[in-house]
């Protein structure tokens, strides 16, 4: 398919959705490669990169299309429905854009975008192990490991979490960038190295003595929940001019979480489907089992809840960019309620989807509980969303302590 070119000189949103579907086709057939590899292949990521994907919330100023985040958690949605760990992969690959475009001064966003925009980021939050940053001129030699940095084979960019002692001698959290050429890139993710996810690319990352200078690290806060840490906006507003660079994380990245297992769950449907329609029923084997009724009402609750899991995804979502509209439109506040709002919304999307493709797989019978069957591998999938930060019980207890004006804990409070 030709991708059709707007006048801004990018793909139009009807194209990329179309061309995401294309490209699902040649994930779906490939799911047993990508996860023996760890990651999706070559082909795909060159698909995706001379597509634009990457770059759908990419700064304009840097060859990116700024804000669409509708497009961007459809287009999610429909690699995720091809297969769920490419789904991630590609997720977390483009979408770390956001904190370079919002934190970073206009001099290092240049230098992070270089001459043709291309950056994508991995990200771990925090260090495996305490890491160690000697002072040196002009910046820190940095050594520690960081696990879990999905998305990393396909990345430009690292980008890690730390804390570490400011001059007073304080903890202080900071997030550094430093170019993929500069880091080691463990072999310890794909093929039976994790319950599954194994094409989400999240091997370790260790860095060995290496310099970071202090103009590749963020000081100022990565993740708060409100806009109150910064009043005035961030370099990324002032450069910008979209509220999508103030860089307020936690509800956005439970709305792109929000679009894996909704994506999950359509494919976990197409493949229960498939079955009722291809395999007879076990004590009546002249009718295939879609004439069984408790398997038509599973079916169908599933159907409920994979709807559920979209609406409320593209709500939390629409919701998010209200939100930030406001605050570029009227410097209306962005509140840790109003945060946690999209982030629960978000996170009940994916209980909702999730919640479908388990009863799928517990109602699909032993003879698809092989390795390599693709129900199986959805519903291993799903379990790997429910082990992971954005799932817990956090949410839920921070929009408690909001509502009962309780002091919120490090490192939630502005």
């Amino acid at each position: 398919m030709s991708l059709k070119i707007t006048a801004t000189g990018h793909p139009s949103r009807a194209q990329l959705i179309a061309q995401a579907i294309e490209i699902g086709t040649e994930l779906r057939a490939q799911q047993a490669e990508s996860d023996a590899r760890g990651s999706y292949s070559d082909a795909v990521h060159q698909r995706l990169l001379t597509g634009g994907f990457y770059r759908i919330l990419q700064p304009r100023m840097f060859g990116g299309q700024g804000s669409d985040c509708e497009t961007y958690i459809r287009v999610i949605m429909e690699l995720s429905r091809a297969h769920p760990a490419s789904g991630w992969c590609y997720t977390l690959a483009s979408s770390h854009a956001i904190i370079a475009g919002a934190h970073f001064t206009e001099p290092v966003q240049r230098e992070l975008f270089g001459v043709d925009g291309d950056f994508r980021a991995a990200y771990a939050a925090g260090p495996t192990g305490p890491p160690t940053f000697e002072r040196a001129e002009g910046g820190y030699v940095v050594s520690g490991l960081w696990a879990f940095a999905s998305v990393i084979p396909v990345c430009t960019h690292f980008l890690g979490g730390a804390v570490i002692p400011d001059p007073g001698g304080s903890l202080r959290p900071i997030t550094f960038v430093v170019p993929r050429e500069r880091i080691e890139v463990l072999p310890d993710w794909g093929g039976e190295a994790a319950m599954e996810m194994q094409a989400s690319g999240s091997n370790s990352v260790r860095l060995s003595r290496v310099f970071i200078p202090d103009r590749h690290i963020i000081r100022s806060p990565v993740g708060i929940l409100s806009t109150d840490a910064f009043p005035d906006g961030t370099p990324g507003t002032r450069l910008h001019n979209e509220g999508l660079f103030l860089g307020i994380i936690f509800g956005w990245f439970s709305c792109e979480f929000g679009a894996i297992p909704a994506g999950t769950a359509r494919a976990a449907l197409e493949e229960f489907e498939r079955l009722l329609r291809t395999k007879p029923m076990l004590f009546d084997p002249a009718r295939m089992r879609m004439h069984d009724p408790e398997l038509q009402r599973i079916l169908g609750e599933a159907m409920c809840r994979a709807d559920a899991a979209e609406a409320l995804t593209l709500s939390a979502t629409r919701l998010y960019m209200n939100q930030c509209e406001g605050w570029m439109k009227e410097r209306r506040r962005i509140t840790a309620a109003d945060t946690l709002r999209v982030w629960g919304t978000a996170r009940e999307g994916c209980r909702a989807a999730c919640e479908a493709v388990e009863m799928l797989f517990h109602s699909a019978g032993a003879s698809v509980a092989k390795r390599g069957d693709r129900l199986p591998r959805y519903f291993r999938d799903v379990q790997m969303y429910r082990v992971h930060f954005q799932s817990q019980a956090t949410t839920p207890m921070l929009r408690a302590q909001t509502q009962l004006d309780l002091e919120l804990p490090p490192p939630f409070r502005s």
